[in-house]
């Protein structure tokens, strides 16, 4: 799978539409798709063992989406098979009183995850520049009037892309996923949640009034991946309409980018090793 035909890395335009919703980067069938997510599956799990071990650096995995994007699924079934003692999830919803009187990243630094630990955001401080923007709620936001300029939206990602570049030079890797579906799913999705009843839990009404700010929602977000992809800290729109497609190209990406931190399983000094022959033989004499 060529991933260079999901990435984005900043340096040309970046338009949303030059992006399929529905690709499958050639000619790879749903069947093969699951059974390649599988073998990725077990890549990961070896992967992340490493990771641990090696305690040097942290994954986080950043999932972005329209409502209905697939971010849930994604997350539990990418991520199916891992140790959860070296995962860490937060997810951003609607923020509370106490995140409210903290800047708008402090629940990010806050859940960050640990050397060795892959970290997941079920959205993120992206909502600060997409959700906010769309319905304009800086003023809820306990800033003082001076705060809420009209250059705000360039400061924000110009804050974003400095926090992004401060944690990939502290060896916490970010990998930013876009879920791109089309209105025209989302319309299905929807409708699904409505006819199955073991789907009804999942329908809100605000995910179709929603809808109506969609050209707007995909405005927002296509400034702020223009706006905050770097070649360090690319982003990557996931083609989304088809979840088993999302799915293989986010395990491809992410056992892609544990292979090259080349971890190691710590080697033991010859101290270290002459301990383990003494305490082996202790054992073996009971």
């Amino acid at each position: 799978m060529d991933l260079a035909d999901y990435v984005y890395k900043g340096k040309n335009k970046f338009k949303l539409k030059n992006f399929s919703t529905d690709s499958a980067g050639g000619l790879i069938s749903k069947e093969d798709a699951e059974t390649e997510m599988k073998k990725n599956i077990e890549k990961m799990i070896s992967l992340q063992d490493k990771l641990y071990a090696d305690n040097h650096y942290a994954l986080l995995l950043i999932f972005q989406a329209m409502d209905t994007g697939g971010k849930d699924s994604a997350i539990r079934n990418v991520m199916s098979g891992l140790n959860p003692q070296g995962c860490r999830i937060a997810v951003f919803k609607e923020p509370s009183a106490e995140e409210l009187d903290h800047d708008y990243l402090w629940k990010a630094h806050k859940n960050l995850p640990q050397r060795g630990q892959i970290g997941i955001f079920n959205r993120s401080y992206y909502e600060e520049v997409l959700v906010v923007r769309v319905h304009n709620l800086l003023a809820k936001q306990n800033l003082p009037s001076g705060s809420i300029r009209d250059t705000v939206w360039e400061e924000r990602f110009r804050q974003i892309k400095d926090f992004e570049r401060y944690l990939y030079e502290n060896a916490v890797i970010p990998l930013k996923f876009f879920l791109h579906i089309s209105k025209d799913e989302q319309k299905v999705r929807l409708l699904k949640r409505i006819d199955d009843p073991s789907k009804n839990w999942k329908f809100s009404e605000a995910d179709v009034k929603e809808r109506h700010y969609w050209n707007e929602y995909q405005s927002c977000y296509e400034e702020a991946i223009r706006e905050t992809a770097t070649e360090d800290v690319p982003w990557y729109v996931i083609p989304s309409d088809k979840k088993w497609l999302s799915r293989l190209v986010i395990s491809e990406i992410i056992v892609k980018t544990l292979s090259g931190l080349k971890l190691y399983y710590p080697e033991l000094n010859k101290e270290q090793l002459i301990s383990l022959e003494k305490n082996k033989k202790l054992l073996l004499d009971e």
